[in-house]
């Protein structure tokens, strides 16, 4: 007699081992990786088995707490200071990079800026949008062009950048992160084909509103409760849930993600966010 694949009796045959850590050997830098939703990935990856680079801009405090952090969960953890929105200091991160360590094998550029003034699209400031692109799209896009040589030489590796629902829905007093969060989701296309076939997968992870963050802090104190109360999922996007996506697309079970930006909002786009003023 034939037995079923879930009989008892047979207790392995179609039993998958999931590896506790898939990243062990590996090297991840996480930009903006001292707090928020960067610290959030950085722990991820770290407990998944990587070491960790926790990139920063200045508050050198924050970033050994969260070296200190991971060193407690048994991680192999350092800092690197580099503004991100400089071309010349991503240059000499991935120097040092380089030197230390000679190749990379995940890359999550989860530094941003643009939320210390927040304003609508019409009274935006020139500076402030040039800030704003220098970071939130010029940082990935050299960093991306610095980190794939040292992928190569690991025989590739995983690209993820960080975007925001921003992009797609109309948000109030969020236009100069918004449009550049929108050019970074563009950006994630082109370098996915023309680094696929290096073995070199770049994805994209669009949240909403994410708790304990920046994005909070900048907004109306009755914004993210009337937000809430819309979600499907009847809570807002946790920095742990944007970790979890984050550090999936990293994994081999992902390969075949090439290209994406995946949407992480608990069903808040399909409905509609609010009610635009």
């Amino acid at each position: 007699m034939q037995l079923p694949s879930s009989c008892p009796t047979h207790p392995t045959r179609y039993t998958t081992v999931v590896d506790p850590k898939p990243f062990s050997g590996q090297l991840a830098l996480v930009t903006g990786g001292s707090r928020g939703i960067g610290r959030a990935i950085a722990q991820k990856l770290g407990t998944m088995g990587a070491e960790v680079i926790v990139n920063y801009v200045r508050r050198e405090a924050d970033a050994q707490l969260a070296v200190a952090e991971l060193t407690e969960l048994g991680v192999t953890a350092s800092a690197l200071q580099g503004n991100m929105g400089d071309l010349d200091d991503i240059h000499e991160l991935f120097a040092k990079v380089k030197d230390t360590h000679g190749g990379l094998d995940i890359l999550v550029n989860s530094a941003a800026r643009g939320l210390e003034r927040p304003r609508g699209a019409m009274a935006s400031l020139p500076q402030h949008l040039r800030t704003t692109f220098e970071t939130n799209v010029l940082g990935p896009w050299f960093a991306a062009k610095e980190a794939a040589p040292l992928m190569e030489a690991r025989g590739g590796g995983a690209i993820v950048n960080l975007t925001s629902l921003g992009a797609q829905r109309y948000t109030p007093n969020y236009a100069a992160v918004g449009v550049t969060k929108g050019a970074l989701d563009t950006l994630t296309m082109y370098l996915a084909v023309e680094l696929a076939g290096k073995h070199i997968r770049v994805n994209g992870v669009c949240p909403s509103w994410v708790e304990d963050t920046s994005g909070v802090r900048a907004m109306d104190g009755g914004f993210g409760e009337k937000l809430r109360q819309s979600i499907p999922a009847g809570r807002h996007v946790s920095p742990a849930d944007v970790a979890n996506l984050v550090a999936y697309l990293c994994t081999t079970e992902a390969e075949m993600i090439i290209g994406q930006t995946i949407v992480l909002d608990g069903g808040v786009s399909l409905i509609g966010m609010f009610d635009v003023p």
